[in-house]
């Protein structure tokens, strides 16, 4: 696939103006707790994303009873969180009119989500809904861990699914010989630049402060819990170096550390998403224009190529090239695989992850997705391309494109 050669009319098609186009009039996360021990650690996904949802209705002004549909990812609770993070949208203020889906396809879930709200505007089934992610690494991520059935034996198909993605990392790393210091190189540059979007406030505008409950003991065994408010990201760190992460011990016996793989942790997000005729006559603020959305499937054993696969063919689609977008974010569930999607796909280093990622602001599962639409549009300027990609547990990859107006 030819993806070096500009194409005028793709992306003159991308940047016109209709008004049945798909249209995202808001987009918001929380700050990024720290899994385990982080300001959201006591508390469920139904609390963060009650609190989310209360701040994200005062802050767009949106009428509650136009949103039509809500659509969830997550990825650690038990089917989905279904019951209650519809009981989420209901406490926040989201009337029962309104339907709820869960979505789980791992790591791209808050992206199927904002996709699945996207196409039912695009097919006229609603005019309004919200796409996003939660996720409390904390509270469900150690229950989540799958076990093979025995009576499937030695199935090659479904063990290749279950494997680590750890050790998919290392396949990675292994087979298109990505060292260590490459790794950790990249790493540190995530860690930095993200320190510095937070030092200069860069992403302040994108988070919506929420309060948490924590507990701790007193001196007398006593269990005491404090109201907080969450409003700064817990992941990034000043002063990391290629230097002081390669003194980090191998996770996996190979070239994958906690400091060149993505953080645990947990969150929210949404994306407010409207047809544009309707935005327009109800006078809300149009940001950008969702384009397209591609997903693909990938060896699961390497499953971390799959940007490599999914940008491609999004771009393909569309009929935009490498080119022809302003700015990517690409999630880093581990140095490695980034590297390796965006050197196949020849992405520039300056358009990529500009205030760094997931390495350094951490990966809450189902929300990574969605956060990447609130960090790219504040990196967008009006009339730029973006696009947003990730992979996925299981072997498979998913991008998107969207146009800031």
């Amino acid at each position: 696939m030819q993806l070096n050669q500009t194409s005028a009319a793709g992306k003159k098609s991308v940047l016109e103006k209709h008004p049945d186009d798909v249209v995202i009039v808001a987009a918001y996360r929380t700050a990024i707790g720290k899994g385990f021990k982080g300001s959201f650690r006591n508390v469920s996904t139904e609390f963060i994303l009650t609190e989310f949802l209360k701040q994200f209705l005062k802050k767009t002004q949106v009428d509650p009873n136009l949103i039509e549909d809500v659509a969830m990812g997550n990825v650690c609770n038990q089917a989905i969180g279904a019951m209650e993070h519809r009981g989420a949208c209901l406490a926040a203020g989201i009337p029962y009119t309104s339907g709820f889906i869960g979505i789980n396809r791992f790591c791209s879930s808050g992206l199927m989500a904002i996709s699945d709200i996207a196409n039912k505007i695009a097919t006229g089934e609603i005019d309004c809904g919200i796409g996003g992610g939660i996720e409390s690494m904390s509270q469900y991520y150690k229950k989540a861990i799958p076990s093979v059935d025995p009576h499937l034996g030695d199935d090659e198909a479904v063990a290749g699914c279950m494997i680590p993605m750890g050790i998919t990392n290392e396949n990675v790393a292994e087979k298109f010989n990505i060292s260590r210091e490459t790794q950790d190189a990249f790493s540190a540059e995530s860690y930095q630049k993200a320190a510095a979007a937070v030092k200069e406030g860069k992403f302040k505008d994108e988070i919506l402060p929420i309060r948490s409950i924590i507990r701790t003991e007193d001196k007398d065994g006593n269990v005491v819990e404090k109201e907080i408010i969450v409003d700064t990201d817990e992941g990034p760190r000043a002063g990391v170096t290629a230097e002081s992460l390669s003194k980090l011990r191998p996770a996996f016996d190979g070239t994958t550390t906690a400091g060149n793989a993505s953080q645990i942790s947990d969150g929210a997000a949404g994306v407010l998403l409207m047809k544009r005729s309707l935005a327009e006559s109800k006078g809300y603020p149009i940001v950008a224009k969702f384009v397209a959305c591609s997903s693909v499937g990938v060896p699961p054993e390497i499953m971390g190529v799959g940007p490599a696969y999914a940008i491609p063919e999004v771009l393909s689609r569309t009929g935009l090239s490498i080119e022809d977008i302003d700015v990517y974010e690409i999630n880093e569930a581990f140095a490695a695989q980034c590297l390796y999607s965006a050197e196949q796909c020849n992405i520039p280093k300056e358009k990529l992850n500009k205030n760094g990622g997931a390495i350094a602001l951490g990966h809450p599962l189902g929300v990574t997705g969605a956060r990447q639409y609130a960090t790219i549009l504040r990196l967008l300027e009006p009339g730029q391309i973006g696009v947003t990609s990730m992979c996925i547990g299981t072997g498979m990859g998913a991008a998107s494109v969207l146009v800031r107006e």
